[in-house]
């Protein structure tokens, strides 16, 4: 049975995957940059800015690697977002809480040499609506030793319909793996 819902879950992922990306090249003329710069067969964090809803499926159609996203928990109420989040093994967390369940999943993910993929700024727009940035990649960072890739992403919108995402080289903060001093945090959010 579990093999048939794995099986399932593929399908529905290529195929999600495909027609996402053919959609951002045709109609958002998307232009991928930096791709050499993700590692193929190693954990990463992805760390994207967060501008729009494109953002999450930009990301997952473009970089070549499963990433599992940490989406906020009311995307599970509804049932479209839910199936999605089900097929690409999204992780729901409780925002402005220490969700456990949700930071043991995702430590777990890295440990299996998974990607997880979280936005710093918590929200869209974070640093506009002058939001202070989350520590949540540094933390992930510290305590797996996975390298954070940066992502880029800019245009995508009514007035800059032509998106571009680029992904810069792996930022490597192993030397700091389980520390708990807030300082290394905040450093590493910087």
């Amino acid at each position: 049975m579990e093999k048939i819902k794995n099986g399932f879950k593929s399908i529905i992922k290529w195929i999600v995957r495909g027609a996402m990306y053919l959609w951002f090249k045709i109609y958002y003329r998307a232009e991928i940059i930096g791709l050499e710069n993700i590692p193929k067969d190693e954990p990463l964090i992805f760390c994207g800015n967060h501008r729009t809803y494109l953002d999450p499926p930009l990301m997952v159609c473009t970089a070549k690697r499963h990433m599992r996203f940490l989406a906020k928990d009311e995307l599970a109420r509804n049932p479209f977002f839910n199936f999605l989040g089900w097929a690409f093994g999204a992780i729901h967390v409780m925002r402005d809480d220490k969700d456990i369940a949700a930071i043991k999943e995702s430590l777990k993910a890295l440990k299996a040499g998974e990607c997880i993929a979280l936005f710093p700024e918590g929200t869209r727009n974070g640093i506009e609506k002058g939001e202070k940035l989350k520590d949540g990649v540094a933390f992930f960072a510290v305590r797996s030793g996975a390298k954070i890739l940066p992502c880029g992403i800019k245009g995508g919108t009514k007035e800059h319909r032509k998106v571009t995402i680029k992904y810069g080289k792996p930022l490597d903060y192993s030397q700091y793996k389980g520390s708990k001093d807030k300082d290394v945090l905040e450093k590493i959010t910087r």
